[in-house]
């Protein structure tokens, strides 16, 4: 009795660069435009056939924009 090896699923990462924030808490929510920019790019993966129809974002990465600091603001 041969075990067979099932081979993991293939990770798909988003990295959507830099963003505020707000925008940043939206997508944890689930809103927004960055949900919008995952979800959009999932559908393209899925009408290409580059991952499977039942496929879900798992993974989304973002950093934080830095807040401009004011320079005159003693500290």
């Amino acid at each position: 009795m041969a075990e067979e090896k099932v081979a993991p699923p293939k990770a798909v990462v988003f990295d959507l660069g830099k963003h505020k924030s707000k925008k940043i808490k939206k997508l944890r929510k689930g809103e927004g435009p960055l949900i919008d920019e995952v979800m959009f790019a999932i559908d393209d993966l899925k009408a290409n056939g580059l991952v499977d129809a039942n496929a879900q974002p798992v993974v989304v990465v973002v950093r934080e924009k830095s807040s401009p600091r004011n320079p005159w603001r003693f500290q």
